[in-house]
């Protein structure tokens, strides 16, 4: 009976969601304000249904309705209470119903906001809501019911929503397959959920896009209302892409966080898009310019995010990170064709009007070197899609399977990012309308000198690798010019208002939160950039068998294996196999480390756990790859030395505080006056509205 009820409501839900869609259409057309709030409650009341149809799916995973075949397929009578929760978005079925409950919980909350003076946008961007969560409801109620249940008849059991035949019973297993051991790392709890925030996110910002295409508003004002809403699923899209890393990089025993898998792509091109749209976005609210190109860009990241779960969910792609084989491949692929068409062809009816209101007068101005950022950004997300792309369609047209892999991404993306660096770098310090050479080389060469040591005693006290040093130039220019930023409007506050140090940059900071949060992220991301040198160039790896008191050297490292045992745990059903090694550095004894490996007896699958000594300087990397039973037999060993790889997460920190920063809320966005143009040429002025 529960599973009939959850996806009774589920049922609801989806009759519901398309009411709102359909009665604020005609709404809109018939100008009735009546059938525009009907709409709005029923798009308010889709997440508490919603909630109660998850509610029953969470209340079944927990205690183990093995008779409901998603339960069956991600939890075990084992697995902690908290994982069993986790599940929800474990599989298939309840990942996409996962997706549906954050959307509806999204859209409700734009509905709630004040619409007196935006009201010719409310019902479009419900119809935008609602057909998206239609999709996506009608995904779970037609191929990946997340309450199928199990019935056997004749000796066989038959998975099925309702009695397949007369006679037909529920069948409920013994025990459940269990959750997939990879998914079982903390990283996991938190990894999909900011990856699910950061896509449904990124609906809202569509959303009041397309509406403004339709209302033929070509002012900011929807980039005005939409810009938290950007910030924070540019957020939640940029922790899940690091918390991703770090679960690669403690779970998969590869010795890396980034492996350029198709999936992990699929997540990074919206990020891409999303990224180049808040910057340029500042150019239209500031200039009045790139209208058209913030259209495309939020239009491609809407398209990107259900394309990524298409390629996520529909099985075409052989990844760790991926689902399995599923049958809505050609719906996604059909929802995704059917809003672009739709998207470019309202693009396309208002791109006279879309014209920016002033021209771009230099080369080196503010506004171009934006420009130019997003341009390298599109550079790197052509590149990713082709990787990604390439081998569906050879494998679809030719019959031949290729592969893609890590070397093509580096060599094509790796000017595109040394790029994007100096961008960093140079843009802050360019003038608005106008900037020349010699405006700019005054401003920068004060922190160019600065990298210029840096890279001269990188040469000398670390490497000579060419690559390596123009890397490091970029991330010391990058810091060096961000700081400098950061110190002239403190100075200036010091002097002018006659305030200490820290009263003055606290005060300029919080005046302006977006900018100072804007430069602690691209500091972040130098800081990132000397992790991700460091690792892609100067990794060191060995491997050996060795037996008990034997050793393998790697750099400075020298790591001696000691003892090794084995033991169940039969409450949470796993074998776990550890071994203790010491390890010296340039024959200093600095501990223990304890790489393992554990077994799960539901699932049958094992996970590694790398054993890790962690410095600003490297970290050293350990995995047990196999063993004999006895010490003194041997075990193998693969070892990692990965230089300067925890500044990645150092500055994934950084980022993350800069995230939020330029996010936290002061005023109102939408309460901000909105950029018009109010005549034929570029006379422009600012409005309250």
């Amino acid at each position: 009976m529960l599973a009939e009820f959850g996806f009774g409501v589920l049922l609801i839900s989806f009759i519901t969601t398309i009411y709102s869609g359909v009665a604020a259409f005609y709404g809109a057309q018939n100008k009735s304000g009546s059938l525009v709030e009907s709409a709005r409650r029923a798009q308010l009341l889709t997440f508490p249904l919603l909630s109660i149809s998850a509610g029953v799916l969470i209340y079944m995973l927990v205690n183990s309705h093995f008779n409901v075949a998603f339960v069956y397929e991600v939890t075990s009578k084992s697995m902690p209470t908290y994982l069993k929760v986790t599940a929800w978005w474990g599989g298939q079925a309840g990942s996409l119903m996962f997706w549906a409950w954050l959307l509806a919980a999204f859209t409700s909350a734009v509905t709630l906001r004040k619409w007196d003076r935006d009201i010719e946008f409310l019902p479009w961007v419900i119809i935008v809501s609602a057909v998206t969560l239609t999709f996506f409801i009608g995904m779970n109620l037609f191929f990946e019911n997340p309450f199928t249940r199990f019935w056997q008849i004749n000796g066989q059991v038959i998975p099925s929503m309702f009695s397949p035949a007369a006679g037909a019973e529920l069948f409920t297993p013994q025990d459940g397959n269990g959750l997939n051991p990879l998914l079982r790392h903390p990283g996991m709890v938190i990894h999909p959920p900011m990856l699910y925030l950061g896509f449904v996110s990124f609906v809202v910002p569509y959303a009041f896009a397309i509406a403004a295409l339709i209302t033929g508003r070509t002012d900011d004002r929807w980039t005005r209302i939409t810009r938290r809403w950007t910030l924070w699923a540019w957020l939640f899209l940029s922790l899940g892409l690091v918390l991703g890393g770090r679960w690669a990089y403690d779970v998969l025993g590869w010795g890396g966080y980034w492996g350029w898998d198709p999936v992990e792509i699929a997540a990074f091109m919206p990020w891409l898009t999303g990224t180049a749209f808040l910057h340029s976005v500042m150019i239209q609210e500031k200039r009045g310019m790139l209208k058209q190109w913030n259209m495309v860009l939020i239009i491609l990241t809407y398209a990107l995010v259900i394309f990524g779960t298409f390629l996520t969910r529909s099985g075409v792609l052989s990844s760790v990170h991926a689902f399995a084989n599923s049958p809505i491949g050609p719906f996604f692929m059909g929802y995704v064709a059917l809003t672009l068409i739709v998207s470019v062809a309202l693009l396309i009816k208002r791109w006279p009007e879309l014209r920016g209101e002033t021209e771009m007068k230099s080369l080196l101005s503010r506004e171009a070197l934006f420009l130019f950022n997003n341009l390298l950004f599109m550079g790197i997300l052509i590149v990713c899609f082709w990787g990604v792309i390439s081998p569906l369609a050879s494998e679809l047209f030719t019959n031949t399977k290729i592969t893609v892999g890590p070397p093509y991404y580096e060599r094509a993306t790796g000017p595109l990012f040394a790029g994007l660096l100096f961008l960093m770098a140079v843009a802050p310090l360019s003038a608005w309308g106008h900037s020349t050479v010699q405006t700019l080389g005054k401003a920068l060469w004060k922190s160019a000198a600065v990298a210029a040591v840096v890279t001269v005693l990188s040469a000398i006290f670390y490497t000579q690798n060419g690559y390596a040093l123009l890397g490091f130039f970029l991330i010391a220019l990058v810091i060096s010019a961000t700081t400098h930023e950061f110190w002239r409007g403190t100075n200036a506050r010091m002097h002018v208002q006659k305030e200490n140090f820290f009263t003055a940059i606290g005060r300029l900071m919080g005046r302006n939160k977006r900018r100072y949060g804007g430069y602690i992220i691209h500091i972040s991301m130098a800081l990132m950039a000397i992790g991700i040198l460091g690792i892609e160039i100067f990794q060191m790896e060995t491997q050996g068998t060795i037996a008990s008191g034997e050793s393998l050297d790697l750099a400075d490292y020298r790591v001696e294996y000691r003892e090794l045992a084995s033991w169940d745990d039969r409450g949470a059903a796993v074998n776990y196999t550890r071994s203790v090694v010491d390890i010296y550095e340039n024959g200093i004894y600095i501990g223990q480390l304890y790489p393992r490996i554990d077994y799960y007896y539901d699932s049958q699958q094992n996970m590694t756990i790398p054993g890790q000594h962690a410095t600003l300087k490297d970290d050293l990397y350990i995995l047990l790859v196999d063993w004999q039973p006895v010490s003194s037999e041997g075990a193998t060993f693969k070892v990692y030395v990965n230089p300067l790889v925890n500044w990645l997460w150092i500055g994934s920190f950084t980022f993350l505080f800069g995230l939020i920063f330029a996010a936290w809320p002061d005023k109102d966005p939408a309460d901000e006056p909105v950029r018009r143009k109010v005549s034929a040429g570029s006379r422009q002025t600012s409005a309250a509205d």
